[in-house]
């Protein structure tokens, strides 16, 4: 199988001298082709650090990210934002969707902004807002939206440009229950049926238990990894008990 993104002493520190603040210190991470992969740990503890070095929103302060075959300490600024808006995907906590746009035009963004013209767009973006369910739903702006639907909107975006890691930072964080299930079940579909490679981030024991792996991190170290299997609650229990001993 192949490897998508793998980090080697990957280390992060925020500020100098006494004042340093080391947010990820050497950490060492593999993910495959088509595997799903959770991020935990404590608040502060470097979730949201290794999830913006990987994708390359931000620098490392030593280590290495090779992402799709790329080195991303090797590419000028053009070039890895290039690699971003071609090869990876970003869901995040708040939709960042545009307002006065309908789902269609604001999941068909990341291919206008690469060259793509509007027609293969608009057809691009509505086979995926079908897959995820709203097909019926193209026109509608966020504010007609459910806060579930907005963020399948988001993930569409995320998907269309059909990248190598989809990264997501809590993507069921502002969503209710139910919502955020149907998030993490969708997101688990993506890898299942369509071979998508997803890493996220998540507080939530019940929403990492639909992952295959995770990894827990504590003082920006990575401390343990979990395979998993079973049923999800089960596993949600097991995950929660883990998060009590960090």
């Amino acid at each position: 199988m192949a490897t998508i993104v793998e980090t080697h002493d990957l280390t992060k520190v925020y500020g100098t001298g006494e004042a340093a603040i080391t947010a990820l210190n050497h950490a060492n991470v593999c993910v495959e082709a088509g595997e799903f992969v959770a991020v935990m740990g404590p608040s502060g503890c470097g979730k949201s650090t290794l999830l913006h070095l990987i994708g390359g929103l931000d620098r490392p302060t030593s280590g290495q990210v090779v992402l799709d075959g790329h080195d991303l300490g090797q590419m000028g600024d053009t070039a890895l934002t290039e690699l971003r808006r071609r090869r990876v995907g970003f869901v995040f906590q708040l939709f960042n969707l545009i307002p006065i746009l309908g789902a269609r035009d604001n999941a068909a963004l990341p291919l206008l902004l690469d060259g793509v013209k509007q027609g293969e767009a608009n057809a691009r973006v509505t086979t995926w807002l079908t897959r995820l369910g709203l097909g019926e739903r193209l026109t509608h702006r966020p504010d007609q939206l459910s806060g579930g639907e907005r963020q399948r909107v988001a993930i569409t975006r995320a998907l269309v440009t059909e990248p190598a890691l989809l990264l997501a930072d809590e993507p069921t964080g502002n969503l209710d229950t139910r919502s955020g299930d149907e998030i993490a079940a969708l997101l688990r579909q993506t890898c299942d049926e369509w071979g998508q490679t997803v890493l996220m981030v998540t507080h939530d024991p019940r929403i990492a238990a639909y992952a295959d792996r995770i990894i827990f991190l504590k003082d920006g170290s990575i401390i343990d990894e979990t395979r998993l299997a079973g049923e999800s609650e089960d596993v949600a229990r097991r995950v929660q008990e883990r998060m009590k001993q960090l």
